[in-house]
């Protein structure tokens, strides 16, 4: 009898028993974005830890999101914004801002590419979310997951799991989105256009460009220093020549622990309570409209840039601006040479591209400023 009270009593407090209907279309939706992360390889460094966070943080009983869960420690690296910033390190240290020395116009076309965080916005808010909500679903046109993450934490963290769900998800559909929208925006022609090559950029001009734009932005907008002045830090460890082994450990070791930690921690901030509401599917679908506007604009702005020199700048570039390193460019570069097999866009791409992670920021840094 012993025996059977006690597989009784095991049973009735298994997770199996307790299980409720939300938490099962969590798991159901962890399982997804696995299939999604492995079989389809939709940003699989950070798909893959934020759906298991996700499918940790939904099991019964578990307790892992508790005070005292090995989840409910991880995850004070989001809610004090240390993950993101040490992504930024890390993204830094990996990041050639030569082509954006070379050709300093490309920061207009960094800047133009985050028409969609404004345009969407303005449609969030007029949706009826409150204006630092609207400011943290508007960041998802950025592109840039550690900047959307580092702002919905600090204006509207009830949205976090939504936001960098979708803002990693369109990440990793640039090739599928993007494409539509150049050839929509553009002629034949236009896309046909060879760039001549960027001047060579010297060692001195690599090591001060850091520094001066720390301290240019942080100055110009405080609130976007943590994010900036680690960027520019991990890129000076990349560009002073004397600090290799800090950033081989930046890009390599120390990029790959916060990436783990951060996917999960922002997994288990979704549990059914706060996941499974109207509200995310508006915000998934906003965030579509703020990517497809960012892409819009920095194309508007090539082709004009285009007109103004006489066809010297393929406006497929523009597209680039959005600060996915360097798949946006890669994109603009694939499209450009279909139209033209002899096409070379990628290094003209990458100004735009390096601008559009410097531009995000500082909209980021502007919209905390705002509505902080």
């Amino acid at each position: 009898m012993d025996i059977i009270a006690t597989l009784k009593e095991l049973c009735l407090t298994s997770g199996f028993a307790t299980i409720s209907v939300q938490q099962l279309i969590m798991l159901g939706v962890a399982v997804v974005l696995l299939y999604l992360g492995i079989v389809k390889q939709y940003e699989p460094l950070l798909m893959i830890p934020i759906a298991f966070g996700m499918l940790l943080a939904n099991l019964p009983l578990a307790g892992m999101t508790d005070e005292g869960g090995l989840l409910y420690y991880l995850s004070k690296g989001v809610s004090w914004n240390i993950y993101p910033c040490l992504i930024f390190m890390g993204v830094g240290a990996m990041t050639d801002f030569g082509p954006l020395i070379a050709n300093p116009s490309s920061l207009f076309l960094g800047a133009a590419a985050q028409l969609g965080i404004y345009v969407a916005f303005t449609v969030a808010n007029l949706l009826g979310f409150s204006p630092a909500e609207a400011a943290s679903i508007g960041i998802i046109g950025g592109a840039d997951g550690p900047t959307a993450i580092f702002l919905t934490n600090n204006l509207a963290p009830h949205l976090l799991p939504a936001i960098a769900v979708a803002a990693y998800s369109y990440m990793a559909l640039i090739p599928i989105i993007q494409p539509p929208i150049m050839k929509l925006l553009t002629t034949e022609e236009e896309r046909q256009i060879k760039m001549e090559q960027l001047r060579e950029v010297s060692k001195t001009e690599k090591i001060v460009f850091p520094i001066v734009v720390t301290l240019f932005t942080a100055l110009l907008l405080p609130s976007v220093a943590p994010l900036l002045g680690c960027l520019m830090l991990g890129n000076l460890f990349k560009e002073c020549g004397v600090t290799d082994r800090l950033s081989d450990t930046v890009q390599n070791a120390l990029m790959n622990i916060v990436t783990i930690f951060l996917g999960t921690s922002v997994g288990a901030k979704a549990v059914g309570e706060t996941f499974l509401q109207f509200s995310t599917i508006k915000i998934i679908l906003l965030g579509l409209f703020a990517f497809a506007f960012s892409t819009i604009g920095g194309l508007l702005l090539g082709k004009l840039m285009c007109k103004l020199t006489k066809g010297k700048i393929n406006p497929l570039i523009g597209s680039a601006g959005v600060s996915a390193v360097p798949m946006a460019a890669r994109v603009s570069q694939i499209v450009g040479q279909k139209a033209n097999p002899s096409n070379f866009l990628l290094m003209h791409a990458m100004g735009p591209n390096v601008a559009g992670v410097i531009g995000s920021a500082v909209a980021a840094g502007f919209l905390l400023t705002v509505f902080g």
